[in-house]
C-alpha cells in the first residue's frame, strides 16, 4: 500500500506581521515547512504534496530542491477545502497522512505509529492532552470512550470546551474513504469554513472506527502562530541538540547557549565554550576546542584545532593543530593546512596556508597561495584587487614578510625570502635574499606644526 503525504501550507499567518509566508520562517535555520518534509521524507512515501496559497509562488520557489508536488489552494476556504486540492494527485487505495507545514517538530517514531493505526476500516488521529486546551478542536467521546467527533473551540458547547484532549489536525486514513467523507462536508459552522476536522463524524457514521495516538512529547504537535511560539519552539529544538550531543560526549560549557542551525558532526573530546552558532554542514575532529562567541558555517575542523574568541569561519577547510584567533575571519575558499596560526584581527579570503605558517597579527591575506614555514608579520596585506579584477599572490616556503608589508598582486615571493619590514613590493622577490622599499628617512629642524587660526 502507497503512502502520499499531504501537508497543509497555505495559511497567512497574520499573527507574525510579516510579509514572509508562515510556513517559511525559520527555525534552527531550515524553514517550518523543509522540518515537516525532511520528517516525511524517512517515511519514504510515494509523493508528498504541498498545498499553498499565501505567499503566492514564494513556497514553490523555496522548495524547488525537494522532490515535493506543490498544489496551490487559490481561495482560503479551510483545511477540508484545502485537502481537496491535493486528492487529485492521490491515487485510490493509497494511505494518506495529513501534515501541517506550521508544525515542525513533529517526530518520526509519533508518525509511524500514527500510519500503524490508519486502515481502510480505520483512522489514525494524533490527539493531545492540554492543561490549558484553548484555541484547539476539542476531542468528543461517548459513554464507552470511542472518539465521536471533533468540535472546534468556536462552535463548542461549555461542557465540550472543558474537554482536555485537543486535535492536532495530524491524521492519516484510507484514500478512498476520505474522498467520500470530503464530499460531505459543508461550511456551516461559525467561521463559515470547510473543516477537516468533520470527516471524522461522518467516519463514524460509517462505522470506521477512530484510533487515536499521542505523541511522546507535547511539543511536537506545537504550532507557530506568531513570533514568541516560533522562538519558544527554536529554544526547545536547541535543548534537545545539546543534550543529544552532551550524551554523545561533547563538552558544552552552557547548553544554553548553544545553537546548531544545519548538521554537526563531532570527535571525541570536543568542547564548545557559550554563543557558538553552528550552520550549514560542520564536522569537528578530535579535541577540537572552540572559544565563546564563534560563528562556524560549511567547515571542516581538523583534530587538536584550537578556535578563540570572537572568530568568524565560513566555508572553509582547517586542518590538524591550527590555532585561530581571538578575532579572526577565515572566509569562503580558505585552506589552511596544519599548524598554521591565524591570529587576531587576521582576515584570511581565498587562499592557501601551508603547514607551519603563522599570520599572527592585524593582517589581511586574499587570493594567496602560501607555503610551508612562512611568518607574515603584522600588518602585512596583499593587495589583491585593483579595481576590477583579483590577482594572485605566491609565498614560497620559509619566506619572511615583515611588519606593515604590502605585497601588490600579481606577486611573487621566492622561498626562504625576507621582505624588510614597511615595504611596498610590486614586483617578484628572488629566494633567499632581502628585498624591501623604503623612502630616504628626513628630519626638517625648521618645520613646526600648524597651529588653528
Amino acid at each position: 500500500m502507497s503512502l502520499s503525504v499531504i501537508i497543509l501550507a497555505a495559511g497567512q499567518g497574520k499573527r507574525m506581521y510579516s510579509s514572509l509566508p508562515k510556513v517559511l520562517h525559520l527555525l534552527a535555520g531550515k524553514a517550518l515547512l523543509e522540518h515537516v518534509i525532511n520528517t516525511a521524507l524517512q517515511l519514504s512515501p510515494q509523493q508528498i504534496l504541498v498545498v499553498y496559497g499565501h505567499g503566492g509562488s514564494a513556497v514553490p520557489a523555496w522548495l524547488d530542491h525537494l522532490p515535493v508536488q506543490c498544489v496551490e489552494q487559490a481561495e482560503q476556504l479551510g483545511t477540508g477545502h484545502a485537502v481537496m486540492q491535493a486528492m487529485p494527485q492521490v491515487a485510490n487505495g493509497d494511505t494518506v497522512l495529513i501534515l501541517y507545514g506550521d508544525v515542525p517538530l513533529i517526530s518520526l517514531s509519533s508518525l509511524q505509529q500514527l500510519l500503524v493505526a490508519a486502515s481502510h476500516n480505520s483512522v489514525g488521529l494524533l490527539t493531545v492532552c492540554q492543561d490549558n486546551p484553548a484555541g484547539y478542536g476539542r476531542i468528543v467521546r461517548d459513554k464507552q470512550n470511542n472518539v465521536v467527533r471533533i468540535v472546534e473551540e468556536k462552535d463548542a458547547s461549555p461542557a465540550e470546551r472543558e474537554v482536555t484532549e485537543v486535535n492536532t489536525g495530524i491524521m492519516a486514513m484510507n484514500a478512498d474513504r476520505l474522498r467520500t467523507w470530503l464530499a460531505l462536508l459543508n461550511n456551516n459552522n461559525a467561521q463559515g469554513e470547510y473543516y477537516l476536522t468533520d470527516i471524522v463524524a461522518h467516519a463514524v457514521s460509517d462505522g470506521v472506527t477512530i484510533n487515536t495516538v499521542m505523541p511522546d512529547n507535547v511539543m511536537e504537535v506545537l504550532g507557530v502562530n506568531t513570533k514568541a511560539q516560533l522562538a519558544e519552539l527554536e529554544r526547545y529544538y536547541q535543548r534537545t541538540q545539546a543534550e543529544y550531543f552532551m550524551q554523545q560526549g561533547v563538552t558544552l560549557l552552557d547548553p544554553q547557549r548553544f545553537d546548531v542551525r544545519g548538521e554537526l558532526s563531532c570527535g571525541s573530546d570536543v568542547v564548545i565554550d557559550v554563543n557558538v552558532i553552528f550552520e550549514g554542514q560542520v564536522t569537528l575532529g578530535d579535541r577540537v576546542r572552540i572559544g565563546p562567541n564563534v560563528w562556524i558555517r560549511n567547515a571542516k575542523i581538523g583534530a587538536d584545532v584550537e578556535v578563540l574568541a570572537n572568530c568568524v569561519i565560513e566555508d572553509a577547510a582547517i586542518e590538524a593543530g591550527c590555532r585561530i584567533g581571538p578575532f579572526a575571519r577565515i572566509r569562503p575558499e580558505t585552506k589552511l593546512g596544519p599548524d598554521v596560526h591565524i591570529g587576531n584581527f587576521v582576515e584570511v579570503k581565498k587562499s592557501t596556508v601551508g603547514q607551519g605558517s603563522k599570520i599572527n597579527h592585524l593582517s589581511y591575506v586574499g587570493d594567496s597561495t602560501i607555503g610551508k614555514e612562512v611568518n607574515v608579520g603584522a600588518g602585512t596585506i596583499t593587495c589583491n584587487y585593483d579595481g576590477a579584477n583579483k590577482h594572485q599572490t605566491v609565498i614560497g616556503d620559509g619566506a619572511f614578510i615583515g611588519s606593515g608589508t604590502q605585497l601588490v598582486a600579481p606577486v611573487e615571493i621566492g622561498a626562504n625570502a625576507t621582505i624588510g619590514a614597511g615595504s611596498t613590493i610590486t614586483r617578484d622577490a628572488p629566494a633567499d635574499k632581502l628585498t624591501l622599499t623604503r623612502a630616504k628617512q628626513q628630519t626638517l629642524d625648521d618645520w613646526q606644526r600648524p597651529k588653528k587660526k
